[in-house]
């Protein structure tokens, strides 16, 4: 578990590229930071539940076959076990929250 303040320029990177931000037990925040576009998320199932706000950018949010696009100031949710993927339109920043947090 963190505790306190997570400064983003100090934050660990992880292996998909977010930048891991505060993480409890039960919640997790990361940020997803000047994603390039045409760098499209591989199709996934996640065990979490994610919602998002977008800071930056454009992308597009593919939920269970459906396109929602995504803009500076709009918040989306993916619930847990619906297949997803993002296609990155616009260089594209964003904080997410995952509960439980995600791996």
């Amino acid at each position: 578990m963190t505790t306190g303040k997570i400064a983003s320029a100090q934050a660990p990177a992880g292996e998909d590229g977010e930048i891991g931000l505060a993480r409890g037990e039960r919640l997790a925040m990361r940020m997803w930071r000047d994603e390039p576009p045409n760098a499209d998320k591989p199709t996934s199932v996640s065990a979490h539940e994610t919602v998002g706000y977008v800071l930056k950018g454009r992308a597009e949010l593919v939920l269970a076959g459906e396109t929602v696009r995504l803009e500076p100031g709009d918040s989306w949710l993916v619930p847990a076990g619906i297949e997803h993927t993002y296609r990155i339109l616009e260089t594209f920043t964003a904080i997410e929250a995952t509960a439980p947090p995600a791996a």
